[in-house]
């Protein structure tokens, strides 16, 4: 009780004499000097440099092998590090992939790769182990063919996701017209995929893969004594070539403002970037204050100016955003966001406004104490990870930073002004923007006025050159008959007609294979004359999809919605695109169809032919010189999103007078899905089952 008295007592004694003013901002304490344990930093006998950071809360210890190697230009063998990188894991001189992966999991360790390093982590009982495999990866890779066979199939797949996914294309644009002529600006794309060889990877390997200019990180339950003799041990004799260095600049700042424009078809969405090189390396003078601009522009707060007026204030966005990317590499600013349409060009005007304005006037006294709240909270919590010490040592000597660089970034941050912001934007946003646009041609017109010349420029998907579409020598009629005429083997409709009546069934056998899914897949089409279909699939004894349709009503089922009969509309799409070839009743059909021209595809043409059943809209590409369709993009709206599919389709057999296709591959965002026909059967048995 006595207590409870004294803390009232206490309590109204500070009411009356220690109240706060809370109308005035308490005045910020001076920012401290970081009191950061060095790395301990020492050479090995071959010159690797190692950087030891101790960390014995844990029985952990990790090793991160850095190259010192400059990037490679790579032109049209563009992504041969990068196959290289993934290589790097799959097998030994000594050991498989199989064995190598057992080993790593026996141990519940980590070890990956890429094109300029090699991590490992694991606890610190098996160190020893895990550095004995950590040295035969570095230094004795097998590249064996089957492994580098299956990797550049997964690219492949992966290249078809990057082609439908609009940031993507966006990042590859920016990529190519910020740094041309520069390994930054190196697309991997299917021409250089398909160029790259088992030579072409060893020989990068060999470049990159020397112990001259590398860094051995090692961070964890270790101590000196320990890690010099281990590193010596296991990476002292360690011999290789000299290290490839060369400095390729900083990209090309334009001159005026620049529009460069990839086209998806279809898109009721532009995925805007508004970008350009900067002349900056780590650590450079201007970085903090730039780094305190950008966090106040656009970098990641949702109260930030971009995402205020693009998303609060206009509402055109879920959201905009934007970047300073600082590299020992190439350095370059970004904005980034993903528009409707129709308001694609006011996003433009009011992120160039956003620019203008901050290069124009100071930002507040609110906004620069947040920002540098921020950031100056973010580089505390980073202190938290034993990694950071030793990524900060890397950087001290890879960087040549002042010794002191991290202990006195709370200083100098604090000490940014508003004088600073001002200056740093009006040095680095100058007139000269990329303006990268991915979307549907139709906003094309109203790009026009951003652009200093009026020209806009055109890219595919990986950011490369493409012509502009050839008008068609054919006509829509024209080309569907060709193309009937080819694959039924016929050369009139009367032959066409007399060849149609004699198949009363086909059956179709298809096995299918994507790299996240451990398994194969069956996949069954059924056609019944004139106008019946049903397809299954299924895996291990589950059917995971099916449809059928026969000329009147149909259904749909798949293992999350489970069975739903086909609506109106789908049923009034679907009788526009009925039979074993719908091509050749579109004109009967309902359907609406029109040739757009011919579009240029890593060298070769193909009549582009769209077509609208009331569902979805279709681009169906044909082989000028076969007549052969190639590809198909399709796109089409559920629930309020778009939705699009590529199949891509090759390997054209002769079955019982007809051509079909034994290879296809379809794509769906990031799932993408390789098929081969393992039968084809006409007249024959078929699962009645699958019609109900």
């Amino acid at each position: 009780m006595k207590k409870l008295i004294t803390l009232v007592a206490l309590a109204a004694f500070t009411g009356v004499h220690g109240q706060i003013d809370r109308s005035v901002r308490p005045a910020a304490a001076a920012a401290p000097t970081i009191n950061i344990k060095n790395s301990e930093v020492f050479k090995l006998s071959n010159g690797i440099t190692v950087i030891l950071s101790e960390n014995h809360k844990l029985p952990r210890v990790s090793f991160s092998l850095t190259m010192g190697a400059s990037p490679m230009i790579e032109g049209s063998k563009a992504g041969t590090n990068n196959l290289m990188g993934q290589l790097l894991t799959s097998g030994t001189s000594k050991r498989s992939k199989d064995v190598l992966d057992k080993e790593v999991d026996n141990m519940g360790a980590s070890l990956n790769a890429d094109g300029s390093s090699i991590y490992f982590s694991c606890l610190t009982k098996h160190m020893e182990t895990g550095l004995d495999i950590m040295q035969d990866v570095a230094m004795n890779p097998a590249f064996p063919q089957s492994e580098f066979d299956r990797i550049k199939k997964q690219n492949e797949s992966g290249l078809l996701s990057a082609k439908s996914d609009p940031n993507t294309m966006a990042s590859n644009a920016e990529k190519k017209i910020d740094f041309p002529n520069h390994p930054l600006g190196d697309i991997m794309d299917e021409a250089s995929l398909a160029a790259i060889t088992l030579d072409d990877v060893r020989n990068n390997y060999k470049k990159v893969f020397t112990p001259n200019g590398a860094y051995l990180v090692i961070v964890g339950d270790i101590t000196k004594d320990n890690a010099v003799k281990l590193a010596e041990k296991y990476f002292g004799t360690w011999k290789g070539g000299a290290v490839y260095k060369e400095d390729f600049g900083s990209g090309l700042k334009a001159k005026g403002n620049r529009v460069i424009f990839v086209n998806k078809p279809g898109a009721v969405q532009s995925v805007i970037d508004i970008t350009f090189p900067i002349e900056m390396k780590p650590g450079a003078n201007d970085q903090i204050a730039l780094n305190v601009m950008n966090s106040i522009l656009g970098g990641g707060s949702f109260g930030a100016r971009l995402m205020q007026n693009l998303r609060e204030d206009k509402a055109y966005t879920y959201g905009c955003y934007s970047d300073f990317e600082v590299t020992r590499d190439g350095s370059w600013f970004g904005t980034s966001g993903s528009f409707r349409n129709e308001v694609t060009d006011s996003a433009i005007t009011q992120i160039l406004n956003e620019i203008a304005k901050i290069s124009d006037s100071y930002v507040t006294d609110d906004e620069l104490n947040l920002a540098k709240s921020a950031m100056a909270g973010g580089f505390a919590r980073s202190l938290e990870r034993p990694q950071t010490i030793a990524r900060f040592a890397l950087n001290i000597i890879r960087e040549n930073l002042p010794a002191d660089y991290y202990q006195t970034y709370l200083k100098r941050l604090d000490a940014i002004s508003k004088d600073d912001v001002l200056t740093v934007a009006q040095k680095y946003f100058k007139n000269g923007f990329n303006i990268v646009v991915v979307g549907n041609e139709d906003i094309l017109p109203k790009l026009k006025a951003f652009d200093s010349d009026g020209i806009i420029e055109k890219l595919d998907p990986f950011g490369n050159p493409v012509k502009e579409m050839k008008k068609a020598d054919i006509t829509a009629d024209q080309l569907i008959e060709r193309y009937i005429n080819t694959v039924t083997k016929t050369t009139s409709a009367k032959d066409l007609a007399k060849k149609m009546k004699k198949v009363k069934s086909v059956v179709k056998k298809i096995e299918l294979s994507a790299p996240q899914i451990p398994m194969a897949i069956n996949m069954t089409e059924v056609f019944l004359a004139p106008n019946k279909e049903a397809i299954k699939i299924e895996a291990q004894g589950m059917v995971f999809q099916s449809s059928y349709y026969d000329g009147t009503k149909g259904s749909e089922m798949n293992m999350q919605t489970g069975k739903k009969a086909m609506t109106a509309e789908e049923l009034a799409s679907k009788k526009k695109s009925e039979g074993l070839f719908p091509e050749a009743a579109y004109k009967i059909s309902g359907m609406k169809y029109e040739i757009k021209g011919i579009e240029t595809i890593n060298g070769k043409d193909y009549y582009v032919l769209v077509t609208n059943d009331g569902d979805k809209e279709s681009y169906d590409y044909f082989d000028v010189t076969t007549n052969l369709k190639f590809k198909t993009i399709s796109i089409s709206k559920e629930g309020g999103e778009v939705m699009e599919s590529t199949v891509t389709y090759d390997d054209y057999k002769d079955v019982n007078g007809f051509l079909f296709a034994h290879k296809l591959t379809q794509t769906a965002g990031e799932m993408s899905l390789s098929g081969v026909t393992k039968s084809i059967e006409f007249n024959g048995e078929y699962d009645k089952t699958m019609f109900e």
